[in-house]
């Protein structure tokens, strides 16, 4: 089992950059595919990035693709977003989700992949 905890989400203009980390707990973090989603008010929770265990693989949605970079520390149990050129549109509450079922370079860019959540860090666009 792994416990999430988000953070880094704040109020930003339009074209500024931001960083979320994602902490988790125990001792088995490097056993987990990692990935981001976020959820805009009144929208479906939607994929933005995944990493892979040990990082060698990531994927992003495509319209976060260019601007948005995913990484991950094994040493240190964190995975971070960082999120560049940001817009109004990025507005939403975003989570980190741990994946256990996608091996080697796998990652999964589906909610239902991923057995824990954090609690979400808001991060708002303004124009």
């Amino acid at each position: 089992q792994v416990q999430l905890v988000e953070s880094g989400g704040e109020l930003v203009q339009a074209g500024d950059s931001l960083r979320l980390s994602c902490a988790a707990s125990g001792r088995t973090f490097s056993s987990y595919a990692m990935g981001w989603f976020r959820q805009a008010p009144g929208k479906e929770r939607e994929f933005v990035a995944a990493i892979s265990r040990n990082g060698g693989r990531t994927t992003y949605a495509d319209s976060v693709k260019g601007r948005f970079t995913i990484s991950r520390d094994n040493a240190k149990n964190t995975v971070a977003l960082l999120m560049n050129s940001l817009i109004p549109e990025d507005t939403a509450v975003y989570y980190c989700g741990a994946d256990q079922k996608s091996l080697f370079l796998a990652v999964s860019v589906t909610t239902t992949a991923y057995s824990y959540w954090g609690q979400g860090t808001q991060v708002t666009v303004s124009s």
